[in-house]
């Protein structure tokens, strides 16, 4: 597949949300152990929002992002804000033109740019910065050597699990988990985790 149909972003923004409420135990525990709790409870409240919007019918890959960047965007907490901009580059970068994997490239960079200047995290600081920052990555380079959407995608939720993954092991520089100090090693970052899911969502469910 050469572009993001709308049908495939649809999708897409489907499957996340239902992956993100099959997951919502286990990214609410992760919060349990390394920040304040709340963060299932936000994350929930969004996906909500984000069906309901979906719900519309998005006739564009650009209305579809914008679908989930609103109810991000309308979401409490810090996290719900951060992924409401994050998506809402996605949208920016869909609107008017085929969505290629340069494409997605593109919005993944400056998305995460964006994170980066609200959130002042960087990779290594166990946060969602260190899955979107190799996701973006990948698809830049995927998109570079000529793959596909689904090729540049997979390869973006591969890259976005390892940054979550690294987070395990991390002592947090930002966010709540900042404040608990080694009680937060051990423990990957739910934001990273729901970034890897989100890619992760990307490709069709295999029988």
């Amino acid at each position: 597949m050469t572009t993001l149909t709308t049908e495939h972003a649809r999708a897409w923004a489907d499957r996340f949300v239902a992956v993100g409420a099959e997951r919502d135990t286990e990214l609410t525990e992760l919060d349990r152990k390394a920040g304040d709790g709340d963060y299932g409870t936000n994350l929930r409240s969004a996906l909500r929002r984000a069906a309901v919007n979906l719900s519309a019918g998005p006739a564009s890959p650009h209305e579809v992002f914008l679908a989930v960047s609103e109810a991000f965007l309308n979401t409490g907490g810090t996290s719900g804000p951060l992924f409401g901009m994050w998506f809402r580059e996605f949208a920016k970068a869909a609107k008017e033109k085929d969505v290629t994997a340069a494409v997605l490239g593109e919005a993944a960079t400056n998305a995460v740019a964006v994170v980066q200047r609200l959130g002042k995290a960087e990779v290594g600081h166990k946060t969602m910065v260190d899955a979107m920052v190799p996701a973006a990555e990948a698809l830049t380079a995927a998109a570079a050597r000529g793959a596909g959407v689904s090729d540049a995608l997979a390869e973006a939720a591969s890259a976005a699990h390892a940054g979550a993954a690294s987070t395990e092991k991390l002592l947090a520089k930002r966010g709540r988990a900042s404040y608990v100090g080694e009680h937060a090693r051990g423990v990957i970052d739910p934001g990273a985790l729901t970034v890897a899911y989100f890619f992760d969502a990307a490709a069709p469910p295999r029988n």
